[in-house]
């Protein structure tokens, strides 16, 4: 007769906590390495004051791409790899969350999976593009985006952009599970709903608040977090819960 193991999560005790850790850091380097490849780049003042005046990032994008490959091609490739391990690491999260707080945390823990989907669209259109620069050269690249833009932004038949609203949504609904448990204080949760409120769509800028100070702001929830999960010190993923009488109460300023 085959044996059972007990206390059989998925993703486990090592890919969860990993994940927990490596996701954000990734997520951080990827954000970082594209605001460092769009910032350093010689463009005059007339060139900056031009890509300001855009609707969207996208011009800048393309030819922040020109002058910096190799950042911004990294810094697409880490993002990109923090998105799909984040996948994991919110699983997790939702886990720890919902064995005091189910129903919040698995709705909001499935929204921000399904939005970090969408980020993967987003992101073959963004290395498409990317690509199209060294076939097609800049200007006519930045032509097709411009004149495609909403287009390929909103995807076929709207799916990408409409399961981007799960990152919003499910952010909220996630963290909320997370503080009602006990396992996000006031500080970790307003870092957690900053870092996911984070832009969505094709050929983003990342700026120091808006992308880097975000991601920052994502492993100082998450890693810790991680570490605790890799060391089994997390309470709700051993297959003895904690009794429910003790819980910490909940206070307006807490960690």
């Amino acid at each position: 007769m085959p044996s059972i193991t007990h206390n059989a999560w998925f993703p486990g005790r090592f890919l969860g906590g990993g994940a927990l850790v490596l996701g954000p850091l990734l997520w951080l380097a990827g954000l970082t390495l594209r605001h460092l490849a769009t910032s350093t780049a010689p463009f005059t003042p007339q060139q900056r004051a031009h890509f300001a005046a855009q609707p969207f990032a996208a011009p800048e994008q393309l030819a922040a791409y020109t002058v910096n490959p190799g950042l911004a091609t990294a810094g697409y490739a880490l993002y990109t790899a923090g998105a799909i391990v984040l996948c994991l690491a919110v699983v997790v999260l939702a886990r720890v969350a919902a064995a005091r707080s189910p129903w919040p945390a698995r709705l909001g823990g499935a929204m921000v999976v399904v939005g970090l989907f969408s980020r993967l669209y987003w992101a073959g259109v963004d290395e498409t593009a990317l690509r199209l620069v060294g076939t097609l050269g800049l200007e006519r690249t930045t032509d097709i985006v411009m004149n495609l833009y909403e287009d390929i932004s909103y995807g076929p038949w709207r799916v990408p952009v409409s399961a981007a609203f799960g990152l919003y949504l499910g952010t909220l609904l996630l963290g909320f599970a997370a503080f009602r448990s006990g396992t996000f204080g006031t500080g970790r949760l307003a870092l957690f709903v900053f870092s996911g409120w984070l832009w969505t769509g094709v050929l983003k800028r990342s700026e120091l608040i808006d992308g880097v100070l975000s991601g920052a702001a994502l492993c100082l929830v998450l890693v810790p977090l991680g570490i605790k999960v890799l060391r089994d010190a997390v309470p709700e993923l051993r297959e003895q819960a904690q009794p429910a009488e003790t819980r910490v109460p909940l206070r307006v300023l807490s960690w």
